[in-house]
């Protein structure tokens, strides 16, 4: 096993640098090194600050028509306007609305030192699964052991509040994303259990838990990916893969992961999917990069289901798409979030930084699932009586589906 997982990290390398390389032609305005800083100390006024961000907008975004908008429109209105960083702050974001793009964002000195925090160090959080439920907010675990734990949050609360700011009906990934933050800090979670409502104020901390995990029942084997985020994560698979080595069907569950790695997803798609595209990155005026599978001299060939949520975005939506638009397996569950773009972090001055959405990217075969998602071939809801009786009806209803796929074999 150790042999192939070498083999298997060269052939990701390779893929890294293909990327990368795509990247740096259709991006060459944009500064690359072999060790870039991540933070740019250089000290502008806060006016230039606003017609750097303006420039790297027009000069790099994906979409070169700017939303069908005269950009130079933004320019003109703000001269001579801004006076602080709050005021380019201000102004920044209410050019970028103009886009109509939820990714692109503005970070402030404070956000961007965050997110490099979480994105080169750790994930933080508080150490809990949700789900959304007729849009309210479910507490489906808390995992032993973490803040959450501490703070005697139960399954089946309702999380109403995160910071005194209302997320009922909110998408599931933008809950997550708000109870997530920098170690060390505090969240502050309004929940409602039975007729209560109470305040829990938790310190986020590093969440001590693999990315993939994995468990046999009979002949079908569990794996889990929580995140694509991590560096291991593809070790972890693999590790996971030889546990369940003699189980003869396997399910992959992909539920509440918002995301990633990209070569996290390529990496893992690959292992089933021994040839063609994996997936496709459109960028700028349409150029087109395909990224292919690698002969890795091995493949999962087992029966596969795939279980899927609202809140499975981004490199989970690679993964499940590559795996249904090869029939390589059954997706359970229910429509996938539906994020199909590609960011790039730019470090602008002042220590601040700009998320600009640079691609967009399609399943293997040509579909564009931004702001659609994936639906599943088998849909299974998670109702309120499934989380009071602890019942998961997806899992359930993805190891019949399985069992289905057994039999006809």
């Amino acid at each position: 096993m150790k042999k192939f997982q070498v083999v298997i990290f060269i052939v990701l390398t390779v893929m890294l640098l293909a990327l990368n390389k795509f990247i740096m032609l259709k991006n060459s305005s944009i500064p690359v090194a072999d060790a870039p800083e991540m933070v740019n100390h250089n000290h502008v006024s806060s006016q230039r600050l606003f017609d750097n961000v303006w420039e790297e907008i027009r000069d790099n975004y994906y979409d070169a028509n700017l939303n069908n908008q005269d950009w130079s429109r933004w320019k003109s209105h703000y001269h001579g306007k801004i006076k602080t960083d709050e005021d380019a702050k201000v102004a920044i974001d209410s050019m970028l609305a103009s886009l109509d793009d939820p990714y692109s964002r503005f970070l402030t000195k404070s956000e961007y030192s965050d997110q490099n925090t979480s994105i080169n160090s750790k994930i933080t959080g508080i150490g809990v699964n949700i789900a959304s439920i007729a849009g309210k907010i479910h507490i489906i675990n808390v995992i032993e052991g973490t803040p959450a734990q501490y703070a005697n949050l139960l399954p089946d609360d309702i999380i109403v509040a995160i910071d005194g700011k209302d997320v009922s009906g909110m998408p599931l990934s933008d809950v997550a994303n708000l109870v997530r933050g920098p170690e060390n800090s505090i969240v502050e979670l309004t929940v409602m259990r039975n007729n209560d409502k109470l305040v829990k104020k938790v310190m986020r901390k590093e969440i001590k838990i693999k990315t993939v995990r994995s468990s046999m029942e009979k002949d079908i084997g569990y794996i889990k990916i929580s995140t694509f985020i991590g560096a291991t994560t593809p070790n972890e698979f693999l590790d996971a893969l030889e546990k369940t080595k003699d189980a003869e069907g396997l399910i992959i569950d992909l539920r509440g992961n918002t995301g990633g790695l990209l070569p996290n997803a390529i990496f893992i798609a690959n292992l089933f999917i021994p040839e063609g595209k994996l997936v496709s990155i459109v960028g700028r005026d349409g150029y087109k990069y395909d990224i292919l599978a690698q002969d890795t001299k091995f493949g999962v060939q087992k029966p596969l289901v795939v279980l899927i949520d609202g809140a499975s975005a981004s490199a989970s939506e690679i993964l499940s798409g590559a795996l249904k638009d090869y029939h390589k397996a059954k997706l359970v569950g229910t429509r996938t979030y539906g994020k199909g773009m590609v960011q790039k972090i730019i470090p602008m001055q002042n220590e601040t930084g700009l998320n600009l959405t640079i691609a967009k990217y399609l399943t293997p075969s040509g579909t564009d699932i931004n702001k659609k998602g994936i639906e599943p071939d088998i849909k299974v809801t998670f109702s309120l009586n499934d989380l009071r009786n602890r019942n998961d009806a997806q899992l359930n209803a993805a190891k019949n589906c399985l069992s289905k796929m057994l039999t006809q074999n």
